[in-house]
């Protein structure tokens, strides 16, 4: 299996919501980390998985909606607590819509709030979703 990855971060501001977590329900920012990991077993004829500079440019598209953004407001987080595991998975579902390679099998977005925290989502392509 060949794997490729991208990581870009960004600040993006946010308050949880739902229950008792002391100076989290109070807007704060974060600086956060994002790394791409995109994988399949085949590579194409140029001998990538994913052309890296699409993998960029679509990962920078999505950082730049996020940056300096308080998640709250987004309409993607409307009725959710906008936890890291919840930003994690719309990321990866947003470059799962994005990104389209005939030889990619999973896209793997783990999202890192500080050094020591992170949540990931991962999904798997089906032939109906690829190319």
């Amino acid at each position: 299996m060949y794997t490729v990855a991208v990581v870009r971060d960004f600040i993006a501001r946010h308050y949880l919501v739902g229950g008792d977590w002391g100076a989290e329900n109070q807007e704060h920012s974060h600086h956060y980390r994002v790394e791409v990991r995109l994988s399949g077993r085949e590579l194409d004829e140029h001998g990538y998985l994913v052309d890296i500079v699409e993998i960029e440019s679509s990962l920078d598209g999505l950082v730049a909606r996020y940056r300096d953004a308080m998640l709250n407001d987004l309409p993607e987080f409307a009725g959710l607590n906008p936890s890291l595991e919840h930003f994690s998975r719309l990321l990866c579902q947003a470059l799962a819509r994005k990104l389209r390679a005939p030889n990619l099998e999973r896209i793997a977005v783990r999202l890192w709030e500080h050094e020591s925290a992170w949540a990931e989502y991962e999904t798997l392509l089906n032939a109906a979703d690829r190319g």
